[in-house]
């Protein structure tokens, strides 16, 4: 029996032997479990709290700064830019597949398709699916930037007194405007995400930026009961030595600040946004010793969340099925979603 498994197999006993809590706990360390294998300033809402989503993307003006330190062709389509951003006060690096007969001088611009990865993971995580050949033949850019490995898709509360890493802003305002002013992207924009990266999708579509927004087995209701475990055992496994209170304070003193950060509590930003919401069940098939409890809380999150926005009356196509917390799943969701994503852009 694989290590991993062994984890996961010793943390479910102790589900049936604990109860609820236990099972909170185990969740959150099966997430850490299986994302390792899947990938072998005061904020009131992510950019922007109060922009209202509607079916055009908006462009926004750039707060802070990004210096272009290095780029990097790694074939005919693959780029890699490294990046110095005043938002995180770091150097990071964001992969792009750019489509055929791209040139920042041809005079046309194309439209961006946003890949975020999930936690535990970087900027190289959707290279680990079949995006490459996925999109060989559309005419867009694919973006697929660093979100930390357990950044939340959010400019960290610290406190109360704000500072890096603004992930947020540094996607919204220095990574966009940088794409549009100096690599040929233009407004059309859509964006998808796995996991922790799901989450990410909704809360940057919320802000207005984006046309369509895709979740793969996404972290789509972050106050759903247990999550703020979640974040605790996530954070700290996965960001060692980190405060996991240091990215949106207290689930209960600090309570409106996860609420702008909950997809589920942003819904109706949604509105004009065409959306596609999938995740598993994570449940114990024939030949497996152990069920995924992370995809199980995964679905129950979708779940939640597409009712919510039905309770809206907001359009949204779900894909609930039996599957596991991996990139196997993600790969043929992206390829279930790319028509619609690519669509909403206008990319041919």
């Amino acid at each position: 029996m694989a290590p991993g498994s062994r984890l996961r197999g010793f943390f479910i006993g102790a589900v049936i032997a604990g109860g609820l809590t236990v099972l909170v706990v185990a969740a959150s360390i099966a997430l850490v479990v299986n994302q390792r294998q899947a990938a072998s300033g005061p904020v009131s809402a992510p950019a922007s709290a109060t922009a209202s989503a509607t079916a055009s993307a908006r462009p926004l003006e750039t707060s802070g700064d990004v210096e272009v330190v290095k780029e990097r062709r790694l074939g005919e389509r693959r780029m890699e830019l490294t990046l110095r951003s005043t938002a995180l006060d770091d150097v990071t690096t964001v992969r792009l597949l750019l489509p055929k007969g791209w040139s920042r001088d041809s005079g046309r611009t194309w439209p961006a398709l946003w890949l975020l990865h999930g936690g535990l993971d970087g900027y190289q995580g959707w290279s680990k699916s079949d995006v490459e050949e996925m999109t060989e033949n559309a005419q867009v850019i694919v973006v697929m930037p660093d979100g930390g490995k357990c950044g939340s898709y959010s400019d960290w509360y610290n406190g109360g007194d704000g500072g890096p890493p603004r992930w947020a802003t540094y996607h919204l305002k220095e990574l966009l405007p940088l794409l549009e002013s100096r690599y040929a992207a233009n407004g059309e924009r859509a964006v998808a995400g796995y996991s922790m990266g799901g989450q990410g999708a909704m809360l940057y579509a919320a802000t207005g930026s984006f046309r369509a927004a895709a979740s793969f087995s996404g972290a789509v209701h972050t106050l759903m009961p247990g999550a703020d475990v979640a974040v605790f055992l996530g954070t700290t496994a996965g960001c060692f030595g980190t405060d996991w209170k240091r990215i949106w304070g207290d689930p209960r003193g600090d309570r409106e600040v996860w609420r702008a950060h909950d997809p589920y509590h942003l819904a109706g930003r949604l509105r004009g946004v065409r959306l596609y919401v999938a995740a598993g069940d994570g449940r114990q098939r024939r030949g497996e010793l152990f069920g995924d409890i992370t995809e199980e809380l995964a679905g129950k999150a979708a779940r939640a969340f597409a009712g919510r926005l039905k309770e809206l009356g907001i359009p949204v196509e779900t894909h609930f099925y039996g599957g596991r917390h991996n990139m196997t799943y993600w790969n043929r969701e992206l390829r279930r979603a790319l028509p619609m994503l690519l669509d909403s852009v206008g990319a041919k």
